[in-house]
């Protein structure tokens, strides 16, 4: 696709930030747009967020979870970047997290990496966690610009990997415990609730084997991406969706229990 087109993509989708209004899918307008193209709309976009004093901190990535594929008709893991702009601190969140300007947004519980140092590429899972200082338990809010999150993959990729917010929980030192905090990260559960009625479940291996095998699945794809940087330190990543991706609206109080891990619930109210 020329580079114009790219250009072009990307724009539409910057203006839709924050609106809450929707288009149609890209796909179904550009007959040849591939999802490789959509990751040369990942750079283009980030460069119109930065325009605008916004500051990549980190990646989320997304339809990890192999029980929700069918649901999207999207068979792969996609990533994209996240903002200083989008990522909240959940304790300071007092007054709930307000959903305007998120279109058809869905809530999903995840575990978090920080980056303290920068990965290389071709580490194995336990090379990855050495260069991780700490661990985070939080809850992404994704949405669609496309009506009805109806969708190709190359669409969901171009539409910022669907990230609308990350609101990030208690930070947990990894460093002191590695091969305990390996272990428990590969074998977890979790139970998501909606005020306070259990709404859904899921474990560790939902998420493509494991959030460390997520984590391992994006470096491996940074490897072979010339148009967009390498994992760098400092870096937040969040590994997809533990459970099913649920709709969310004002009002809503969401919470979790995890056992497994040494990793306390979380709750928030969507406002």
């Amino acid at each position: 696709m020329p580079a114009s087109m790219i250009d072009g993509i990307a724009a539409e989708a910057f203006d839709l930030l924050g609106t809450g209004r929707q288009i149609s899918p890209f796909s179904s307008r550009y007959q040849d747009f591939s999802l490789a193209d959509g990751y040369r709309v990942t750079p283009a976009l980030r460069r119109l967020r930065e325009g605008r004093g916004e500051h990549a901190i980190g990646r989320k990535i997304g339809l990890t979870n192999r029980t929700i594929w069918a649901q999207y008709q999207v068979f792969a893991p996609i990533w994209g970047h996240m903002y200083d702009k989008t990522v909240f601190d959940l304790g300071a969140l007092a007054g709930g997290f307000s959903l305007d300007g998120l279109s058809e947004p869905r809530i999903e519980p995840e575990i978090a990496f920080h980056f303290a140092d920068a990965p290389e590429p071709g580490m194995t899972e336990a090379e990855l966690f050495q260069c991780v200082d700490w661990v985070a338990h939080g809850f992404e809010i994704v949405q669609s610009i496309f009506p009805g999150w109806k969708f190709a993959a190359a669409d969901t990729v171009a539409a910022y990997g669907l990230h609308g917010a990350y609101l990030i929980g208690r930070k947990y030192p990894v460093r002191q415990a590695p091969a305990l905090w390996r272990q428990a990260l590969a074998d977890f559960d979790i139970e998501l609730y909606r005020n306070g009625a259990l709404a859904a479940r899921g474990h560790a291996t939902d998420v493509l084997d494991g959030p460390l095998p997520a984590l391992k699945h994006l470096n491996d794809l940074l490897a072979l991406d010339a148009g967009n940087p390498p994992l760098a330190a400092g870096e937040i990543v969040t590994t997809g969706t533990l459970t099913v991706a649920l709709p969310t609206q004002a009002g809503d109080n969401w919470s979790t229990q995890l056992t497994g891990i040494d990793i306390a619930g979380i709750s928030v109210t969507m406002t």
